[in-house]
């Protein structure tokens, strides 16, 4: 382009942005506030079945017959006995298949997986069981997986059998095959005709997990996951970390050691929603601390683990006086030495007591773990809510207290409870400033009116204050709480404010993450699956938009001098903009939430450039668009590029931005 062409550019693009007034500069001269390498992350929650029948990529359900009713996800047939003396000290249980007296009478037991046992045929499953011969022979134990409503002769999939002798346990595992691709398989076990054999921990997993570990991850869930490239991963969750009552908390220590000898828990969303209700929802910790960690160092990101701070869940025990609901202050010793015990765990040498499990579970180095939370959706009482006083923020201390002094360099992580707003986070917020605590979450799941007014949420935050770390939230359609194209763009919208005030907001992470779409309780989710297939949610590539372009700073973007936040006269825009030193880009973002198309003209000052990049996310004709199983890629980010006008001093992008639109503009600089 001549020098003649660039000023007629230059001037369309001058009458265009009197005319739009959605003139947007950028200033690039001016480097600003880090993005912290932990600003986009993920949130992991066992809620919708996202830990077993989700993530971890066990298929047998109650495998260990811990389960209050022990056969739970089981059918039996035959002579089948229940034994509680088993091998395995906090899973004691086992089941005793003996001969059943008769040729045409067979003992079997027979699991259902989790809303079936998803198989693909000419794949390798890996069967493996605890078992003895009592009488000290030997006995053949025979496994089939089957389509119990196939028209076929045959009900099986594929077989497969292992050879059990002596009367001490050990470990057997064999191979299976299906011969074709099916989503409801059960698994059955059958006992040898004339031999009593006992049999414990019955699993069943795909060969190909996640990294092809053993006790693993779906490997579609678990690199879903890593395509994200997520900052930071906080777990194990966060209601399900207090638990109905203190019995059902999440303990991490009980998470760790030999999968075979971790104690089943009770999690806290079996019991809470009547409308949607799954009696056999329980933790078997397959997927525990350790694979946690695991996971954040395959993912390259900071691990962010929480734990309990003695309080059962508040919404479900809203009297703090009760007795035995609640830990009281003066016996918190038990609970702060298992906050001790898990950085020694994370970060200890081979030689303590902690670490030596870690590396007795395989990895001596350490984890390097720099974060801790404490508490989840905690809170305080005023005088005109219960008058109970300060109920988190003094067992807090205490935690604080023990852990700054042993180790001065953890960061921790407090909370302002389950609202963005009101007397409880009012309370909250400046209680966190006086413990000192390096960052505080708080938790938004706000409808579409709340997303679009609260652009600014963050500019007026105290800046000498904790840092802030965005745990939990999403858009919750008003009428429409489901997954949709218009609540993830006001996500989208809102994230722009998180962007622009990152030298306060170091982490956010969406949340709930997984879903099951046979079991789920909560939604909308970033990613849904069945046993077979998953699909990510326009929410879920919203996230990564922004994880994939965060950048390293922050650069100061304005309309007529003001932040691009949905502001009056501001045409529903919402913007923000970073500079990315390893690539020499300026990246700018840009939400048009409004119903009609926007021109919108960026000036990037001190940029030559003739073409930009862009990624751009929009609907395929109504906003209540969504992916789904069958159209797994519906609504996904399309690449392009815009040409841009430039002289001396600045580069000019033009463009016209649909309606309802995300749209990712690249320059190098």
């Amino acid at each position: 382009m001549n020098l003649k062409l660039i000023s007629l550019s230059l001037a369309f693009t001058a009458s265009l942005s009197v005319q739009a007034q959605h003139v947007m500069d950028v200033n690039t001269s001016k480097i600003g506030a880090p993005v912290q390498s932990t600003m986009y992350g993920i949130f992991f929650e066992d809620i919708n079945y996202a830990a077993d029948g989700g993530l971890y990529a066990e298929l047998i359900m109650n495998r260990s017959f811990e389960f209050p009713n022990a056969f739970a996800g089981w059918d039996i047939s035959g002579k089948v006995t229940l034994k509680n003396d088993g091998p395995f000290e906090r899973n004691p249980h086992y089941v005793r298949l003996a001969p059943a007296g008769h040729n045409d009478k067979h003992t079997m037991i027979e699991n259902q997986g989790f809303f079936g046992i998803g198989v693909k045929g000419g794949e390798e499953y890996r069967f493996s069981v605890w078992a003895r011969v009592p009488d000290g022979g030997k006995a053949k134990l025979w496994i089939d997986l089957v389509d119990n409503a196939t028209m076929r002769d045959d009900q099986k999939l594929g077989n497969t059998s292992v050879d059990v002798s002596g009367k001490e346990w050990k470990k057997y595992t064999a191979i299976i095959k299906p011969n074709r691709t099916f989503d409801k398989a059960h698994l059955r076990v059958w006992g040898d005709s004339k031999a009593t054999t006992d049999v414990e921990h019955v699993s069943l997993f795909p060969v190909k997990t996640w990294k092809g570990r053993e006790n693993g991850m779906r490997q579609d869930l678990a690199q879903a996951l890593n395509d994200m490239h997520p900052g930071v991963f906080r777990f194990p969750g966060g209601c399900i970390v207090e638990g109905t009552d203190l019995e059902t908390r999440y303990n991490w220590k009980n998470s760790v050691g030999p999968v075979e000898n971790r104690p089943l828990n009770e999690n806290r969303w079996h019991y809470t929603f009547t409308e949607r209700y799954f009696p056999n929802y329980y933790q078997s910790y397959g997927l525990g601390f350790f694979e946690f960690f695991q996971l954040c160092e395959d993912f390259g990101c900071e691990a962010l683990p929480v734990i309990s701070c003695g309080l059962s869940c508040q919404f479900q025990n809203p009297d703090p006086t009760k007795p035995g609901v609640h830990v009281p202050v003066d016996q918190l010793d038990e609970y702060i030495q298992d906050a001790l015990d898990l950085v020694e765990f994370a970060n200890g040498d081979v030689n303590t007591k902690w670490g030596k499990v870690r590396a007795e579970m395989g990895h001596p180095a350490p984890f390097n773990l720099k974060f801790l939370g404490v508490g989840n959706e905690q809170w305080d009482y005023d005088e005109k809510h219960g008058g109970f006083g300060p109920v988190f923020t003094e067992r807090l201390k205490k935690f604080s207290d023990a852990l700054r002094a042993k180790y001065p360099k953890l960061k921790l992580i407090g909370t302002t409870g389950p609202n963005s707003e009101g007397w409880d986070f009012d309370l909250l917020q400046p209680r966190m400033k006086e413990l000192k605590v390096d960052l505080y979450d708080e938790h938004y799941y706000r409808n579409e009116k709340w997303f679009l007014s609260h652009g600014l949420r963050y500019d007026s935050y105290d800046r000498k204050g904790p840092r802030v770390f965005a745990g939990e939230y999403a858009c919750h359609g008003s009428g429409k709480k489901w997954n949709h194209f218009e609540t993830s763009l006001y996500e989208a919208a809102h994230m722009t404010g998180i962007e622009r005030n990152a030298d306060l907001v170091h982490m956010a992470t969406y949340a709930p993450l997984f879903a099951h779409v046979e079991g789920w309780q909560w939604r909308p989710d970033a990613i849904w699956f069945d046993n077979l297939r998953s699909f990510k949610s326009v929410s879920y590539y919203v996230q990564q938009m922004f994880a994939m372009n965060k950048g390293t700073n922050v650069l100061q973007l304005t309309m007529n001098k003001k932040p691009v936040a949905g502001q009056d006269g501001q045409d529903g825009l919402f913007a923000s903009s970073v500079f990315d030193k390893t690539t020499n880009e300026v990246i700018v973002k840009v939400v048009n939430t409004s119903k009609q198309a926007q021109p919108v003209v960026l000036n990037l000052q001190g940029v030559k450039a003739t073409t930009a990049e862009t990624l751009t996310l929009n609907h395929n004709g109504s906003m209540d668009d969504e992916n789904t199983l069958d159209q797994p890629e519906k609504i996904t980010p399309k690449t392009g590029s815009i040409s841009v006008a430039a002289d001396k001093k600045q580069s000019v992008i033009t463009d016209n931005v649909p309606a309802m639109t995300f749209r990712i503009y690249k320059v190098k600089k």
